[in-house]
C-alpha cells in the first residue's frame, strides 16, 4: 500500500513519535511507552539496532528486529487498541514520520545517545530516527530528547546547545530525590512524569511541587 492511500487512525493531535536510540535508559522508554498508550495516544515507535541491544542488556528482553513482530509483542503487553501502536523499520522512508505532511507534531527520543544528538544537530538523516527528528524541527513541532551520558564532553554540550537554540527540549535522564523515592521505579516515574508534563499529557505518577507528597 502506498503512503498516499494511508488514512490516519488518530487525529494528528493524538499522535506522537517515540524513538529509542542506543543510550542507557531502557526502563524510561518502557514506562513512557506504557503511559502514552494509556493516555490513548497513537504511538509511532522507532527503535534503533543499538536500542535493542540496550533493551536486552538492561531489561533482559530480546526485541524482534521485524517491526510487525515488535508491534504485536508490545501491543499485547500493554493492551493497545487496534492500530494504536505503529512500529517502523530504520529505513521505512514512506512512513508518516518521514514527511512533514504526515508526521506527528510531537516527538520524544528516550533514551537519546550522543551519536543521535550529533546526527540531529548536523542535520543528518541516515536513518528514520534522524529523519523524523529533522522533520519535527523543520515543521516547528515539539521535540524532546532524553540524553543519558556521563560525563558530557564539550562536543556533547555544544551539540545539545545547538539543538536547544532550535527549541528542542533537552531533558537529561537526571531524576530528582525531593519526592523521597523508595524504588528504582520511583526514579523512573520521576523522569516519565517530567516528559508527560512537557507533552501536556495528564498523569498521576507523582505529586506536584507545593501540592503535598
Amino acid at each position: 500500500m502506498s503512503a498516499l492511500n494511508l488514512v490516519p487512525n488518530y487525529p494528528r493531535a493524538r499522535q506522537i513519535t517515540l524513538a529509542l536510540s542506543g543510550a542507557s535508559g531502557a526502563p524510561y522508554a518502557l514506562a513512557l511507552l506504557k503511559r502514552l498508550l494509556e493516555a490513548d495516544l497513537q504511538v509511532h515507535l522507532l527503535v534503533s539496532s543499538a536500542a535493542r541491544v540496550v533493551m536486552a542488556t538492561e531489561q533482559d528482553e530480546q526485541w524482534p528486529a521485524q517491526p510487525a513482530a515488535l508491534a504485536t509483542l508490545l501491543s499485547e503487553r500493554y493492551q493497545a487498541k487496534s492500530e494504536q501502536l505503529k512500529v517502523y523499520g530504520k529505513e521505512e522512508w514512506f512512513s508518516p514520520v518521514a514527511s512533514g505532511s504526515g508526521a506527528p507534531r510531537r516527538m520524544v527520543i528516550c533514551p537519546c545517545s550522543m551519536g543521535t544528538v550529533a546526527a540531529i544537530a548536523m542535520g543528518n538523516s541516515d536513518n528514520l530516527i534522524e529523519r523524523a527528528a529533522d522533520v519535527v524541527i523543520k515543521e516547528k513541532g515539539q521535540l524532546i530528547i532524553v540524553p543519558r551520558e556521563s560525563p558530557y564532553s564539550a562536543l556533547h554540550l555544544e551539540n545539545m546547545l545547538k539543538l536547544a537554540r532550535l527549541n528542542v527540549t533537552i531533558m537529561p535522564a537526571s531524576p530528582g530525590f525531593y519526592h523521597q523515592p523508595k524504588t528504582i521505579a520511583d526514579l523512573v516515574d520521576f523522569m516519565v512524569a517530567r516528559i508527560l508534563d512537557h507533552l501536556d499529557v495528564d498523569h498521576a505518577l507523582m505529586s506536584r511541587w507545593g501540592y503535598g507528597h
